[in-house]
């Protein structure tokens, strides 16, 4: 027996969580935006009148207004959003215990065994009547057609992919749709002719494996609706593959000292979110992007697996100098720890430059700073270079600890 896979999707969001709660934003050109004066001032989501006039997420929010002079711009309010995505979960947990959620604002269920068109139907008009925004549900076999399904057909729509239409329906589709075609591979993609889902899944499979490997496989098997990944169960948390953190400045960076300034921050913060989750990592990874938008980034890795502030930032730093003039204006910068492994399951290596007694006391040293910050907030203990120039870091140090790195009010 097929399984009955759903994908649920909310429509338009954020902007259609800020229209639920404001009556007066009814019927106008919405958009959710961030803030200006941060630097943050692109379009976050937008709803479908918005979407009509050409308004697109990732617009600055004068290219936005060109677009549609009325546009009416309201800035995110997270907690409600949080609020909302709880609410659609626990309608979904009603249908099945197999709920796996893919962002804020969709998930996967299987509901295998009932008719996945009525259970569909019994979300949609659920989630519609008891929180006032709509969701558009795809109903398939598998959990990429499902997907597909719930972007087929927007707003407030439901799309059965079966074992007998899904050539008709999906093979005609941009291969950009398919699940994990991102941006580098769909131009590969297309530098081979390939354009369509169909025309991938028609692909021989030693011609994809020869520029993919075995991604190549991957790619051909879910084109041809060839997925038997399971959906997790509710509450399940998948293993984290890395730790990132990465931020705008207020002003740009203009030399390497601000620089190591707001990279002493984020690495800070990234060593907390490693030690709380017990999990070290070994590949450092650093993106600098220009204030002309030029982006670059590189990688490493370190001698031994480590959760230490110190490691991180110094590897990130000389990743840093590879690259940085000395001059040029950054606009952003981010770094990021991968290649994890859980902190009891590897073994210390021996270094010339740390002794043991040495390693022993900076870790303790480091446990009471974490202790201190996680009772008091962040800034109860700051490194000593970012005093001259705090307002680049105050996105670290002026909010409580939040382990997850994610927005006030964004804990799921």
């Amino acid at each position: 027996m097929d399984r009955v896979i759903l994908h649920s999707d909310c429509n338009n969001f954020y902007a259609s969580v800020e229209c639920m709660l404001d009556a007066s934003l009814r019927g106008k050109c919405v958009a959710v935006g961030g803030n200006e004066e941060e630097r943050h001032g692109i379009i976050l989501a937008k709803n479908e009148s918005a979407k009509r006039c050409g308004v697109q997420t990732g617009d600055t929010l004068w290219q936005a207004r060109l677009k549609c002079p009325d546009i009416v711009i309201v800035p995110p309010h997270y907690d409600e959003y949080i609020k909302i995505s709880k609410a659609t979960r626990e309608i979904y947990h009603d249908s099945t215990n197999q709920v796996e959620p893919f962002g804020l604002d969709e998930a996967w269920l299987d509901v295998t065994g009932e008719d996945g068109l009525a259970a569909a139907r019994r979300i949609s008009n659920r989630v519609k009547h008891e929180l006032g925004i709509t969701v558009s549900v795809g109903v398939s076999f598998n959990k990429v057609f499902a997907k597909l399904g719930s972007d087929y057909k927007k707003p407030d729509a439901i799309t059965v992919i079966s074992r007998e239409n899904y050539k008709q329906i999906v093979w005609d589709l941009p291969v950009s749709d398919l699940l994990y075609v991102g941006r580098a591979t769909h131009g590969r993609l297309a530098e081979m002719g390939i354009r369509t889902i169909g025309e991938l899944a028609r692909t021989p499979q030693p011609i994809l494996n020869n520029h993919f490997g075995k991604n190549g496989t991957m790619l051909r098997n879910f084109a041809n609706g060839e997925d038997f990944s399971r959906v997790a169960e509710f509450g399940v948390i998948p293993p984290v593959k890395s730790v990132s953190n990465s931020i705008t400045t207020p002003r740009d960076m203009v030399c390497r000292d601000d620089i190591q300034r707001v990279m002493t921050a984020l690495c800070d913060g990234i060593g907390r979110r490693l030690r709380l989750q017990k999990i070290v990592g070994r590949r450092v990874s650093v993106t600098m992007r220009t204030s002309a938008l030029d982006t670059r980034s590189r990688q490493s890795m370190l001698y031994e697996y480590t959760d230490r502030t110190s490691d991180i930032l110094s590897e990130a730093m000389k990743l840093i100098d590879c690259d940085y003039d000395g001059y040029t204006p950054l606009r952003s910068i981010g770094v990021g720890v991968g290649m994890l492994s859980p902190s009891d399951g590897v073994s210390a290596q021996m270094n010339l430059f740390c002794t043991g007694e040495r390693r022993v006391c900076s870790d303790k040293l480091t446990a009471e700073i974490d202790r201190l910050r996680d009772k008091y907030g962040a800034g109860i203990i700051v490194p000593a270079n970012i005093l001259a120039d705090p307002e680049l870091t105050a996105f670290e140090y002026s909010k409580r600890f939040n382990p997850f790195g994610i927005r006030s009010g964004e804990e799921l």
